[in-house]
């Protein structure tokens, strides 16, 4: 039986079940995995990240570990609105942890992000911000940046602003990158949570 494309769907339910019985996923099946990322046709802000982590994964939960809990901070935002799809849609440029390489995990396949992330943004009319987080998601996303460094990229987000937001990855393991560029704390963060609140005031939310 055919597979429908990506351009086919219409609904989230079926892009999620194209995903799931997609062969290029089939490894992925076999060993149980669901497509990991949150969507809703009311999302207010988009989280594009790398790949799932091998925790997140696991878990099925979107941002499942100390890398989650800087990002939480640094939008200043809650744990609650942060996994709330309504308010925040997570997604990475591979929706599957992609395994292990030499220096850490692999990158995101290639084609990935080109395939499924224009029929599950189509159906998100109310995103108001985007937010970028690390290279390859401003590559793809930010044509400009891939002649720039992360760092360039990141130090001249106000040429983005406020569609979109490039960042760079929240790891514990960049605090070497962090503590050489403080401008980023000083500068840049505060913006950032000014930019996610302003995305956010138009959704009305009663439980908080």
């Amino acid at each position: 039986m055919r597979v429908p494309g990506a351009g086919e769907v219409r609904t989230f339910d079926a892009i999620r079940q194209c995903l799931v019985d997609d062969e290029t996923n089939a490894s992925m099946r076999h060993q149980g995995w669901e497509p990991l990322y949150a969507a809703s046709p009311r999302s207010r802000i988009a989280v594009i990240g790398q790949a799932p982590g091998r925790r997140a994964q696991a878990s099925g939960v979107p941002w499942d570990d100390a890398s989650g809990k800087n990002l939480i901070d640094w939008l200043g935002v809650s744990k609650k609105q942060f996994r709330n799809p309504e308010l925040f849609a997570h997604l990475p440029m591979d929706f599957y942890y992609p395994g292990t390489g030499r220096s850490g995990d692999l990158p995101p396949r290639k084609g990935f992000a080109e395939r499924w992330h224009p029929p599950l943004l189509a159906l998100m009319p109310d995103i108001q911000l985007t937010l970028l987080i690390g290279r390859y998601a401003q590559v793809h996303y930010l044509p400009s940046a891939r002649h720039c460094t992360l760092t360039d990229t990141v130090f001249n987000y106000q040429q983005f602003v406020p569609q979109q937001f490039p960042l760079v990855h929240p790891s514990p393991l960049n605090f070497r990158w962090q503590a050489k560029n403080q401008w980023f704390v000083t500068d840049v963060l505060p913006d950032l949570r000014n930019h996610v609140s302003a995305a956010l005031s138009q959704h009305v939310n009663p439980s908080g």
